[in-house]
């Protein structure tokens, strides 16, 4: 848990850096738009699609002491996605030019589509690197080591944040993008001394006849469909944005990250630490307790992302006006920012509730269930996105996000609850009215609070701003929902350690 603390906050400073350095500009606007189809190539191909389907899978090998058929599974999956990622990246740098000039990003001028263009082709380098990496953690993370995995993303933040500091002001956002590519590489390498330590043995194999690697496969088809709706939509506010004034990428993208913040602390941690008990516990026939299991994670997810929800809403602008207000990144920036911040907060709880119980399906090896509750969802987005851009500009492509987010978050609870026989749901429906109940409370001061006595410098409005939420939250939790509280505190002994 502190490892992705720590590494929140690498990513809190490297934004910093990036906002000050180059604002709401066109140039940060191309440098966003260059990360499109890098990161819909890793995320089908070895981001949340393969993770979702090798973990259960080498899990199960490693449940059952075949530690040889694990690591002959594990090197044909590194090989095969090293080999299609390759291929797929020289492909994609090739038609650079046309991809983003017809696809992504047709609104931006000929400048922007060059600079994009030049950009990405370099990024393309850290996708391939990104593919092995994300390998290397899944198998970390099946054999309940979460130290280094969760100091990689540390490493790829610090390189960025050098890339910023020290290139940028004379390469620009060129300078961004070679951290990108150092970054990389270190989130690889930093995780190898485990690796070895867990004896790997590497065969070199593609494995196209391994029954284990072709589980893999079978698992990770319908995930890649989810994951390809999830980036679709990425992709269609990246379209849309690009038509809208100079800077509207690049405040959706700030706005995405603040609220990523808690999502991440909260339930990225939660959820990566959870997926591996859960896929043992299915793996050892006990059904019953993966159900109390995700029962208690859910609770505590609830506890902590609703009033998260509630600040970052009310303290929007003071909040970024503390982290991100300086250099380049001026007053407009800051209230385009908070436009768009307004709407994605609305959906921290939704976003971190489905983290967790996605897990609960793959861990259960039902990947298709998520993917089609997923890609009903994304297409709503995309409706949305289309009908709201125009009255409410790029907050409405915030907005789409949060409702479909949503409706995807309540599907999807009801679905897992019929796959388990019960999800004890009276006590998830107490803790939510209990949290909602406190939260709304600690609203309501903070916004009499924020008008009467919290103006005045940006340090002193948001720290004091937080530090008088969290005491009346916690206060309200002492008093109304001390039974949960105690099941947090449960929660959190086990991730910290």
């Amino acid at each position: 848990m502190v490892m992705f603390v720590l590494s929140r906050i690498a990513g809190l400073v490297r934004e910093m850096i990036i906002g000050a350095r180059f604002g709401t500009s066109a140039d940060l606007d191309a440098y966003l738009a260059a990360f499109r189809l890098p990161d819909i190539l890793f995320q089908l191909m070895a981001g949340g699609a393969l993770g979702s389907a090798f973990i259960p899978a080498f899990t199960e090998r490693l449940v059952q002491a075949d530690r040889a058929a694990a690591w002959r599974m594990a090197s044909a999956v590194v090989n095969l996605v090293l080999l299609l990622m390759s291929v797929l990246a020289l492909i994609a740098a090739v038609l650079a030019q046309p991809l983003v000039k017809q696809v992504i990003a047709p609104g931006f001028t000929p400048e922007q589509q060059a600079l994009t263009a030049t950009l990405m082709r370099w990024m393309l380098i850290s996708t391939i690197v990104f593919g092995v990496s994300g390998i290397v953690m899944g198998v970390l993370n099946a054999c309940q080591h979460f130290l280094l995995p969760a100091l990689a993303p540390v490493m790829y933040n610090l390189s960025i944040i050098a890339g910023a500091w020290f290139l940028a002001p004379r390469w620009g956002v060129r300078g961004l993008v070679f951290g990108v590519v150092v970054g990389a590489f270190a989130h690889l390498l930093v995780q190898v001394p485990a690796l070895l330590r867990q004896g790997i043995r590497y065969v070199p194999t593609l494995g196209l006849r391994d029954p284990a690697v072709r589980e893999v496969g079978r698992l990770m088809a319908p995930r890649v469909l989810g994951i390809a709706a999830v980036q679709l939509n990425f992709l269609v506010n990246t379209i849309l944005a690009s038509s809208l004034p100079e800077g509207s990428l690049a405040a959706l993208n700030y706005a995405w990250l603040l609220m990523l913040l808690p999502q991440g602390v909260i339930a990225q941690a939660v959820a990566t630490a959870a997926f591996p008990t859960f896929a043992a516990q299915i793996a050892r026939g006990e059904r019953g307790e993966m159900r109390a299991t995700l029962n208690a994670t859910l609770r505590a997810i609830l506890l902590l992302t609703i009033p998260a929800s509630v600040g970052l809403i009310i303290l929007r602008v003071p909040l970024i006006r503390l982290l991100l207000e300086r250099g380049a990144f001026d007053a407009h920036s800051t209230a385009v920012v908070a436009q768009a911040l307004a709407f994605y907060a609305a959906g921290l709880v939704a976003h971190s509730v489905v983290e967790i119980v996605s897990r609960s399906f793959y861990a259960l090896h039902d990947t298709w269930t998520p993917v089609w509750v997923g890609l009903s969802a994304m297409g709503l987005n995309v409706i949305l996105s289309l009908l709201l851009v125009r009255p409410l500009a790029h907050g409405g492509l915030a907005l789409a996000n949060t409702l479909a987010t949503t409706i995807e978050m309540g599907t999807l609870v009801y679905l897992i609850q019929r796959q388990l026989g019960g999800l004890g749901g009276s006590r998830l429906a107490r803790t939510a009215l209990q949290a909602g109940g406190a939260a709304l409370f600690m609203g309501g001061l903070l916004q009499w609070w924020q008008h009467g006595w919290g103006a005045g410098a940006p340090w002193w409005t948001g720290t004091s701003g937080i530090a008088l939420g969290a005491i009346t939250y916690g206060g309200a939790l002492l008093i109304f929902a001390r039974e949960d509280l105690q099941a947090l505190q449960a929660l959190w002994r086990r991730k910290v350690q």
